[in-house]
Parts: C-alpha cells; sequence; structure tokens
C-alpha cells in the first residue's frame, strides 16, 4: 500500500501524540500533530488531510463535535482514538461518520492496522466501485450522486450524507431485493468483522433510514429481515451520463 498519505493527529496528551505521530512516521506516513481543535481549524483552510486521528476528550471541542464535522462537511475520513471504552460512545461516533474507533490503551501494530485498513476502504471509492458512467442512480423519489455526496429528492431539496452512509447506500444500490446480514455489509463495507460488531451497522442503517425520511414503524426502502440482516425494496435505476 503506497503509504505517502498525510494524517492529521488531534490529541492534546504530548504522551500520546508522541507514540501515535511516532508510530505513524515509521509506518511511511506524513504526519501532522494538533494539541486542540482550534489548531486544526485554523490550518484546515489551506490543509486536507487523508485521514483524521480525533481525541474525543480535547480541550476546547469536543471531539464527536469535530467528528460529526469532518464527516458531514468537509468528507474527511476519520478515526476516533479515545480513552473512553463504553459502547454508547463507540456507537455515537460511528453514528456521526466516524469510520473506526480505537480505544486506549492500544499497539502500535493495532494503530497502524486500524489506519491502514480505513485508507484502503475509503481509497476503493466511487472511482473503483461505482464507475464514472455510474456516479448517479434513482430509486423512488431519490437521486444519489456519489460523486458529490448529494441526495436529492423529487422537489430537487438536497440531503446531506456523511461517507458512511454514502457508502452503506451504496452497498445496498448495487444489490436491490438481496437480503444482506450484517456480516455481509461489514464485508461489502471492508469492515473488520472481528472488530466491528453488527450493532454499529444497525445505528448507520438507522441514520440513513433518517435522511430517507421513511417510517420507523413501517420503513418501505430498507426493510428489516429480524433474525437475518437488511434488504433494499426499492427499484434502482443509474443513470449514464
Amino acid at each position: 500500500m503506497n503509504t505517502s498519505f498525510s494524517i492529521a493527529v488531534i490529541e492534546d496528551d504530548d504522551d500520546i501524540a508522541d507514540i501515535i505521530v511516532c508510530s505513524l512516521a515509521e509506518a511511511g506516513f506524513h504526519v501532522q500533530r494538533f494539541a486542540n481543535a482550534a489548531a486544526f481549524h485554523e490550518t484546515l483552510t489551506k490543509y486536507r488531510p487523508d485521514l483524521c486521528l480525533v481525541d474525543l476528550g480535547l480541550p476546547d471541542e469536543n471531539g464527536l463535535d469535530l467528528v460529526r464535522l469532518l464527516s458531514n462537511t468537509h468528507h474527511i475520513p476519520n478515526i476516533i482514538i479515545s480513552g473512553k471504552r463504553a459502547l454508547t460512545d463507540k456507537l455515537i461516533g460511528l453514528e456521526l461518520g466516524a469510520d473506526d474507533y480505537i480505544a486506549k490503551p492500544f499497539e502500535s501494530a493495532e494503530l497502524i492496522a486500524r489506519v491502514r485498513t480505513v485508507l484502503r476502504r475509503v481509497g476503493n471509492d466511487d472511482r473503483q466501485t461505482t464507475p464514472p458512467q455510474q456516479s448517479l442512480a434513482r430509486f423512488q423519489q431519490w437521486t444519489i450522486d456519489f460523486n458529490s455526496f448529494r441526495l436529492i429528492d423529487e422537489h430537487d431539496e438536497e440531503v446531506n450524507l456523511n461517507r458512511s452512509e454514502v457508502e452503506i447506500l451504496r452497498v445496498f444500490l448495487h444489490r436491490p431485493l438481496q437480503l444482506l446480514s450484517r456480516s455481509q455489509i461489514l464485508e461489502y463495507l471492508q469492515l473488520d468483522v472481528d472488530s466491528n460488531f453488527d450493532r454499529s451497522i444497525d445505528v448507520r442503517i438507522s441514520r440513513l433510514r433518517n435522511k430517507l425520511r421513511e417510517d420507523k414503524q413501517n420503513p418501505k426502502i430498507i426493510k428489516t429481515v429480524y433474525g437475518e440482516g437488511y434488504l433494499f425494496a426499492a427499484t434502482v435505476s443509474w443513470i449514464t451520463r
């Protein structure tokens, strides 16, 4: 894998930051460390990293707010690094669009492996999984533009999707009317089935359903098949351009 990627580390703890920066640099990545969110925001106008590692306990901003901004506005892949091990913290982070979650303490080898996995997955984006002539798709009243992350309804109103929502929607659109288990979805998303649990898929799909304005009690597009998984029930048409 080409490791000439730029990685931003937003971590206020100097000791932990040193470990992360040294580990990534030794693995061949270009690394820039920020001790707080303000310093990162100031640089973001002229510096766009390929991946961000975000500590939740930043001194000047809730790390989850930064994750939301990176995922929903800037569409920059990000991994949460946090001392919080509670299931709810991980689920909230994934729901907001984080690509992975690493709990402290961690081994350097695990960190590098997770970073490479996310970079490999986000690098395998529309250019490979959706050919250029098939970057637009329609289903029911919706049109999705995978190149711009734009979901548009029949009134030309746009709904903003984050990267994780786009990735899951892409999985469904390429497999309409197919029953997909949670483990299959994880595999299609190129996530580690052992370290990413089924509940994270449920959370992401729930968020996607909200964006699609689904009835929570009786969803028509993404149906739950209890005990089995999910089925995308809409007809999909790809638009060649």
